[in-house]
């Protein structure tokens, strides 16, 4: 009945709404999945993982090869895609939830995204834009919602970072359970289906943030058995490698992951395919991309982000390196590809350029407008930071890093150590190059202390209770 409601209220809002422009307006769509990895995909190399959608998608969009999102792990990611700035402004920096401890203490991470911050949404909103969010929030309960955050229409959008189930009955506020054994990728896409059909007269915006591929491993059998009949990739490959305390998958073979990834090409197929059905494709920003690297360190990790080190929850690339392709028809050439490093907080000014509403600087202040990038010309060289003051469930430690231009250099807190990487030579990670280049070693590090300094980044600090411990045997049984 609620969910009835809330879409009800959205049609009378956009019966009222403005039509001045209307027609020049695109709709914008960003499809947000969760925990896929950069490798995850056919057109970024797995021969594993079917994805014939999302390639097609990627083959008429401009390809960013070098995107990051702004955390390695879901909440921050999510809440800097918001609002336009770095996690450590908005005061999420790990997941919401997340409480593990070692030989530091983590530092304060906020329990939602606050209601002074301006979203994307609320700015779409002003600008004449029916709002919609469909799947994943993970930014708050109960008085900081979707609802609250802007966006006329709310389906599944919770505290959850993750599914009790795959399968109907689901137990998601916000989410009414389908037919038992009904499957959530697909009763997502259902969603977007019918919000895009109830508002195709007017300018729309749809955050479509899908729960997959996160935990729980749960597929279709039929995906399943398909997946179990393929060899892995690479063929002959090593499975395992030593990272830190834990190990790092280094080949992709798990069949429910591989099918529980072509479910969600499936869907994205579906929310294309509607789009086509109406005419709106030709009108309609798309942009694809996920919140944090695959999980791929731990036993039972279940993909490899190859040749990238490690994965969610680390700030190597395999933990914070994504898909990220952007369709702007009459914008972007098809099948374009862009070697310039992009970050999640870009979305925002970008997608205000396209909906040709005012700018907002001092809300997306750690973003920059990607249209010059999209007309294929370019924008001016900047850092990149990331700030994660945590123990991530995958093994990965408290860290701070910060990429300029080929260079990134990553301190991590706990273990007293600063590596230094040319990713142009060695996007791996594996060759330390601190003692061999001391001066871009120092550049760097003064670079990074000095933003962490001006942005207030908040630090871990010395556990008084910790023995000795391995961090693993510190956690709560919490799942992020």
């Amino acid at each position: 009945m609620k969910t009835r409601l809330l879409l009800a209220c959205a049609l009378v809002i956009a019966a009222v709404a403005t039509t001045l422009g209307a027609e020049s307006k695109p709709n914008i769509i960003i499809i947000l999945a969760d925990d896929l990895g950069a490798c995850d995909l056919g057109y970024t190399g797995s021969k594993f993982y079917d994805t014939p959608n999302i390639d097609r998608l990627a083959h008429e969009s401009m390809r960013f090869n070098q995107a990051y999102a702004a955390c390695p792990v879901c909440s921050p990611t999510r809440a800097a895609m918001m609002t336009g700035k770095y996690p450590s402004r908005t005061g999420i920096t790990d997941w919401i939830g997340g409480k593990v401890a070692g030989r530091l203490l983590p530092a304060p991470n906020a329990t939602h995204l606050a209601l002074e911050e301006v979203t994307i949404a609320e700015s779409l909103k002003k600008a004449g834009y029916i709002t919609g969010h469909i799947g994943k929030w993970h930014l708050g309960g109960e008085g900081f919602m979707p609802e609250q955050q802007g966006f006329d229409y709310n389906f599944g959008g919770c505290d959850k970072g993750h599914p009790p189930s795959y399968f109907s009955p689901y137990k998601i506020q916000n989410l009414p359970d389908g037919p038992v054994g009904e499957y959530l990728t697909d009763r997502l896409a259902t969603e977007c289906e019918k919000f895009i059909e109830a508002n195709k007269a007017h300018p729309f915006f749809l955050n479509f943030c899908t729960y997959a591929v996160h935990t729980p491993l749960q597929a279709k059998q039929s995906l399943i058995e398909k997946y179990a009949a393929k060899p892995q990739f690479p063929a002959g490959g090593r499975e395992l490698r030593n990272e830190g305390k834990t190990v790092d998958h280094r080949i992709q073979n798990n069949a429910v992951y591989g099918a529980m990834v072509e479910s969600l090409d499936d869907s994205i197929g579906r929310v294309l395919a509607k789009l086509k059905e109406l005419g709106l494709d030709k009108n309609t920003l798309i942009i694809f991309t996920s919140d944090n690297g695959g999980l791929s360190t731990g036993k039972n990790a279940p993909t490899s982000n190859a040749p990238f080190r490690a994965g969610k929850g680390w700030l190597y690339e395999g933990g914070i390196r994504e898909a990220l392709v952007i369709k702007w028809p009459g914008m972007t050439k098809p099948n374009s590809q862009c070697e310039t490093p992009v970050i999640t907080m870009d979305f925002y000014p970008t997608i205000l350029t396209a909906a040709g509403a005012p700018k907002n600087p001092q809300q997306h202040r750690d973003g920059v407008d990607l249209t010059p990038l999209l007309k294929g010309g370019s924008i001016a060289e900047r850092p990149l930071f990331w700030h994660y003051p945590h123990y991530g469930n995958q093994g990965g430690q408290p860290a701070s890093a910060i990429r300029v231009g080929d260079w990134k250099l990553i301190e991590w807190m706990d273990l007293e150590r600063t590596e230094l990487f040319n990713l142009k030579d060695d996007v791996t990670e594996m060759h330390d190059l601190a003692s061999a280049n001391p001066k871009k070693f120092k550049e760097l590090q003064a670079q990074l202390n000095q933003w962490r300094k001006d942005i207030g980044a908040v630090m871990p600090t010395v556990n008084p209770d910790w023995n000795g411990d391995d961090n693993s045997k510190r956690r709560k049984k919490q799942k992020p």
